[in-house]
């Protein structure tokens, strides 16, 4: 059976957007240890794009969207 923590939506949009982080700062910093300039942009484009992914579960928990409220 689920745990409160586990039924609330708070605590899985929170846990997400930590490990989106922490996957958007290994990319930045892989950055800097890669010298193929293709890989460099594909690593800053696939931040940016996990960042905008990283908004909208903050949006989703504060309900800042229209499309997150009832």
């Amino acid at each position: 059976m689920a745990s409160e923590a586990d039924r609330d939506p708070r605590h899985h949009t929170q846990k997400m957007q930590v490990r989106l982080q922490e996957l958007i700062d290994h990319l930045r910093t892989d950055i800097d240890k890669v010298d193929e300039p293709q890989l460099k942009a594909m690593f800053e484009t696939s931040a940016e794009v996990l960042g905008g992914l990283k908004k909208a579960f903050s949006d989703y928990a504060q309900k800042n969207e229209n499309a997150w409220r009832k």
